[in-house]
């Protein structure tokens, strides 16, 4: 499918875009070139290409859930510079 001019002018009145007469051409050559080498690309046969969400091989390495004691509150507010009530005295913000 080519790009027309206004097909062009109505996206970029849908985007709040003004262009001008060089802008509206210069983006219907370079989307018309993009769209172009897209077909090229639907030329290739994937068939037996499984599908995929990145071009190398990741995975997560993830560890096993230990539950555990967390740490005192004792310990944690040791050095808290202004401990209060068991918690963390922090400067109000409004």
């Amino acid at each position: 499918m080519a790009l027309t001019p206004e097909l062009v002018n109505h996206v970029a009145q849908l985007a709040r875009l003004t262009l001008s007469a060089a802008e509206v051409e210069l983006f219907t050559r370079q989307l018309n070139d993009i769209l172009g080498y897209v077909e090229k690309l639907n030329e290739l046969d994937t068939s037996g290409v499984p599908p995929m969400a990145h071009v190398l091989e990741v995975s997560n390495a993830f560890r096993d859930d230990v539950v555990k004691d967390s740490l005192p509150v004792e310990l944690a507010l040791e050095n808290a510079p202004a401990p209060e009530r068991g918690g963390f005295l922090v400067p109000r913000i409004i």
